[in-house]
């Protein structure tokens, strides 16, 4: 590796954790994935210490020494206030990874991926949902992100638990019918919503698997279900609502500006959901243009680490190509 190491990219979600070494002409030097990154449930040093597992594997595959790296670029799940952000970079630094160091949310990983250049707004729905939005002076838009106390709806395991909520009342008899109260049973082979609660209550199903019904959801609406199809309409409603103000926040409303959509729920292209979003977008920012990012999230960790060594635009180009 030697002197031409110029940026350690870091992705780290709550599943697993991208690694990249990128050399200073853009060259992809080593790469290497580790588990998740969950400093909520084991703390800040232990969640480092897995990320550096995956990052001693990188170096060591690069066959350079610890601290060989110019920038650390490090894009990580939780860190969703900037207080975290902060907490975690000295974290960072405290490993000697780099001459320095910057943390993000990951959700900038998804945005840059997406983008040119340090400038659009990026909406990711995995797990749960999230925005943020950058200009290249440096001024970002960003939302806390941390579940409903935030005023955050949406995401895989809200959207299971807004159909598991309105299938139980369609099958009690307090709400209106739906064929959620067959079909989200169904999914686990169970021939009633009171059979799948007490499924879950009782632990014979994980609670991790809550958010497999999420495709379900969607295939129902499909189908034409009304009331599935409500809940994939206020989906669509809440990403362009955290899409607008970001744009707003970054003077980008009435620009022609990238929106990026992301994560597992939005880039699965159900078409009710893309519809709606571009109808819905439309009349707020007439001007956006809607993409949908493809590239793994550790590419735009690494596009940042570019921008903030000043890498001239050949060399993003090159570290592009080399992701497809």
């Amino acid at each position: 590796m030697g002197v031409n190491a110029s940026v350690l990219a870091i992705d780290a979600g709550n599943s697993k954790t991208d690694v990249a070494l990128i050399g200073a002409d853009g060259t992809v030097l080593s790469t290497a994935r580790g588990g998740g990154f969950q400093p909520p449930a084991v703390g800040i040093e232990t969640a480092v210490d897995a990320l550096g597992a995956a990052v001693g594997r990188a170096l060591e595959q690069s066959g350079g020494p610890v601290g060989s790296v110019a920038h650390v670029s490090a894009c990580l799940a939780n860190a969703d206030l900037p207080v975290e952000e902060e907490q975690l970079a000295a974290a960072l630094r405290a490993r000697g990874w780099g001459d320095t160091v910057e943390v993000r949310n990951d959700t900038f990983a998804i945005l840059r991926a997406g983008v040119d250049e340090p400038r659009g707004v990026a909406v990711v729905c995995g797990a749960g949902i999230n925005c943020v939005g950058m200009v290249p002076d440096g001024r970002t838009a960003r939302f806390p992100a941390i579940g409903r106390m935030s005023g955050d709806w949406g995401g895989g395991s809200g959207l299971a638990e807004e159909a598991m909520w309105v299938a139980a009342r369609a099958e009690d008899g307090r709400g209106a019918p739906t064929e959620l109260a067959r079909t989200l049973p169904g999914h686990f082979g169970l021939d009633s919503m009171y059979a799948l609660i007490e499924a879950l209550h009782l632990g014979r199903i994980e609670p991790e698997r809550r958010h497999e019904l999420a495709p379900v959801l969607f295939a129902t609406a499909a189908a034409g279900d009304p009331a599935a199809g409500a809940l994939v309409d206020r989906l669509a409603e809440e990403v362009v609502a955290m899409a607008s103000v970001a744009l707003g926040r970054l003077g980008l409303l009435a620009d022609e500006a990238p929106v990026v959509l992301g994560g597992s729920v939005l880039a699965a292209r159900h078409p009710q959901l893309d519809a709606k979003i571009a109808e819905l977008l439309a009349a707020r920012a007439p001007k956006a243009v809607i993409r949908v990012v493809t590239q793994p999230p550790v590419l735009g960790a690494a596009l940042l680490g570019l921008d903030h060594t000043g890498a001239a635009a050949p060399v993003h180009e090159r570290l592009r190509a080399q992701y497809g």
